[in-house]
C-alpha cells in the first residue's frame, strides 16, 4: 500500500513580493519532493536504487525533515530540543537508519514539520535576524528561504534519480 498518494503540486507564484514568491517556491519543493514518493510503497521508499549511493526517497524525506526543523526552529527561533535523526555520533542517520521509524510516521513527522516552518515564514520578515548565529554570523530569514530553494533543488535532482530508477517514472 502506498504511503503517499494523491499529492496535489501547484505550481510556484511568478510575481508578487519577495516573501511571497520565495515561500511559494519551497512549497512547490516540498510538494515535488512528496510527489516523487507518490504510489510507492515503504520498500520502495527505503530502497537504495543507486548502488554507489546511500540516498532514499525515505532518506531524503527523513533529511529534509532534519533540515526544515534545524532552520526554523532551532537556528530561528532558537529552540533548544535535539535534532531530529542525527546525533553528534551518527550524523548521516536521516539517510542510514531508516529501520528506526515507520514509513507513515516519517510522512506525518515531515508535513508537521513543513507546517511549524510556514508558520514561521508568515509571522516573521525575510530580514529578520535568527535567534541563533551560524559559524558566527548573523543569519537572516532570506537566507534561509533562499537556502532551502537550493536544499530542495539539489535533493529533488537525487529524488528524480532515484525515483527513475524504482520504476521509470519521470517529471515533476
Amino acid at each position: 500500500m502506498p504511503a503517499i498518494e494523491h499529492v496535489d503540486v501547484s505550481p510556484p507564484l511568478l510575481s508578487g513580493s519577495e516573501a511571497t514568491v520565495t515561500w511559494s517556491m519551497v512549497d512547490y519543493y516540498r510538494s515535488l519532493l512528496l510527489f516523487k514518493c507518490e504510489g510507492l510503497d515503504d520498500a520502495d521508499l527505503r530502497r537504495r536504487a543507486v548502488p554507489s549511493s546511500n540516498l532514499t526517497l525515505l532518506g531524503l524525506l527523513r533529511h529534509l525533515t532534519k533540515v526544515e526543523h534545524y532552520w526554523f526552529q532551532r537556528c530561528f527561533l532558537g529552540r533548544t530540543e535535539p535534532a531530529i535523526y542525527s546525533t553528534r555520533e551518527h550524523p548521516d542517520a536521516d539517510f542510514e537508519r531508516l529501520d528506526d521509524t515507520a514509513t507513515d510516521e516519517v510522512v506525518t513527522r515531515y508535513l508537521a514539520i513543513c507546517n511549524e516552518s510556514r508558520a514561521v515564514a508568515r509571522d516573521h520578515e525575510l530580514t529578520e535576524i535568527a535567534d541563533q548565529r551560524r559559524d558566527g554570523q548573523p543569519v537572516s530569514l532570506r537566507f534561509i528561504g533562499v537556502h532551502m530553494v537550493d536544499e530542495y533543488a539539489r535533493h529533488l535532482g537525487h529524488a528524480d534519480l532515484i525515483r527513475e530508477a524504482i520504476d521509470g517514472a519521470t517529471g515533476g
